[in-house]
């Protein structure tokens, strides 16, 4: 997860877009957010943890003076959701300085960490985002080359922007595994993760950044090359289409909105209810409830008021957050009585918050409460940035449906098959990983990848 957002204009207030771009891409991080600036090819960077209007107010803006910055905000996969990991980072290394946000998670960080230190590099953090700063500001090379080079080493999940010498730098795994877009506001280039970053500050988006390809941005324009060749048709990660990306986003030229609600008429054919209304778990279900609502043209209703002031649970760092946030996130509407109740979320990942909206439902007075789901079931591991490297959190690894619909409390329960969802984002299979729902992985799996394995034996 984490996004991204990198800027160059010599007219323009570039901290102050960056700050917009980082609002729009909230959704894709909450524990901390950064900005670095580059002003004359000097860095300067301020990050903390938060959320971007907690990190960042007037007065601070105003000190960020510069020609190019870049933005990250962060949600936690390798290393501690403590200060030291905030990002951007800044490394000083014996060939240049480097300001960087990485998003994804690399899969052979263990060895590149090995690597590094046997060099003589002292890790200053436990986030495998430090392994690609050091290779980069390490490196005699001219910039672009150390960039490449640092590329080549690299495997996983990796779709980052950077700040040295006063360039901005964008790159992305050879896979294009994360999202990664180029924009224009007027004649000033702009990267982000999502589109709807470059729509908050009025750019236009020109194209995906491609897997394997190097951009970078100077006083010069923008100037690209393939710097490692693609891998493949390309493994998007899928999570990114039905969960993860907001709805007004476009990935790989599919409008997010519209496949996820092509997901909830899918589900409507595959498995059908008879029912009196059909409630989102907002925010993130809603487009598929819409499709699976007049699909079956059963009335769409609110039914669950969403607390827009609290976070989403699925990505804060501890689970006595996660079931704290659920409590204060959901309340459900008195329209709920007497009906039975059909309830469209996006996933079902480790299945707290679904077992308790299920509960308040009833408590509520519905008749029945029907589980459906807009994708198949969660399976599998992940070791390219979504924060469940553990097979016992994910609720369907070792239960049938039939088991998660009595754990869940629900009448019944259906998920969309992988086919459906395919079929959803128009888009043919080989073009996406899909290794959550199906343990078919496309790089070699780390053989150690619990998220605290660089913190201190003490920690």
């Amino acid at each position: 997860m984490c996004g991204l957002f990198g800027i160059h204009s010599s007219e323009r207030d570039v901290a102050r877009l960056t700050y917009f771009g980082l609002f729009a891409l909230q959704h894709r991080g909450q524990e901390s957010a950064g900005i670095a600036v580059s002003d004359r090819g000097r860095l300067t960077a301020l990050r903390d943890m938060g959320l971007v209007t907690q990190v960042f107010d007037e007065q601070k803006l105003r000190g960020l003076r510069g020609e190019l910055a870049i933005g990250h905000t962060r949600y936690s996969t390798t290393g501690s959701s403590q200060w030291w990991n905030a990002q951007p980072l800044v490394q000083h290394g014996s060939a240049r300085t480097v300001a960087l946000g990485h998003n994804g998670n690399l899969t052979n960080a263990a060895e590149l960490r090995d690597e590094l230190a046997a060099a003589g590099h002292r890790p200053a953090t436990t986030a495998d985002t430090e392994v690609i700063a050091a290779l980069i500001a390490n490196d005699p090379a001219p910039l672009e080359d150390a960039v490449a080079q640092a590329m080549a080493k690299l495997d996983g999940a990796f779709s980052v922007v950077l700040l040295s010498e006063g360039k901005l730098v964008a790159f992305r795994d050879p896979r294009g595994m994360r999202p990664l877009c180029i924009g224009l506001l007027g004649d000033d280039w702009v990267v982000a993760s999502e589109t709807c970053a470059l729509d908050l500050v009025g750019a236009e988006h020109e194209r995906e950044v491609r897997p394997g390809e190097l951009v970078v941005v100077d006083d010069n324009g923008l100037n690209a090359r393939q710097a490692v060749s693609e891998d493949g048709a390309g493994a998007l990660c899928i999570f990114e289409v039905f969960y993860l990306a907001r709805p007004d986003s476009r990935l790989s030229g599919v409008e997010v909105h519209g496949a996820r609600v092509r997901m909830g008429e899918h589900l409507a054919a595959e498995a059908p209810v008879k029912a009196d209304l059909v409630l989102p778990i907002p925010d993130s279900g809603t487009p598929a409830a819409i499709g699976f609502s007049r699909a079956l043209n059963i009335p769409f209703s609110e039914g669950l008021i969403k607390n827009r002031y609290v976070g989403r649970t699925f990505i804060q760092p501890d689970q006595g957050l996660r079931e704290q946030g659920i409590r204060l996130k959901f309340n459900p509407l008195s329209e709920v009585k007497g009906k039975r109740i059909v309830v469209v979320d996006d996933s079902i990942v480790r299945g707290n918050t679904t077992r308790q909206i299920v509960q308040m439902l009833f408590e509520a007075g519905a008749a029945e409460v029907h589980v459906r789901v807009s994708s198949p079931p969660v399976i599998g591991q992940c070791y390219y940035g979504i924060d469940f490297a553990d097979p016992a959190e994910l609720i369907a690894s070792d239960k049938t449906v039939e088991e998660i619909r009595e754990h869940l409390g629900a009448t019944s329960l259906a998920y969309l098959s992988l086919e459906g969802l395919q079929a959803s984002t128009r888009r043919p299979a080989s073009q996406f990983c899909r290794a959550c729902l199906t343990r078919e992985y496309p790089t070699a799996v780390p053989v150690e990848a619990a998220k605290l394995r660089f913190e201190p034996a003490s920690a």
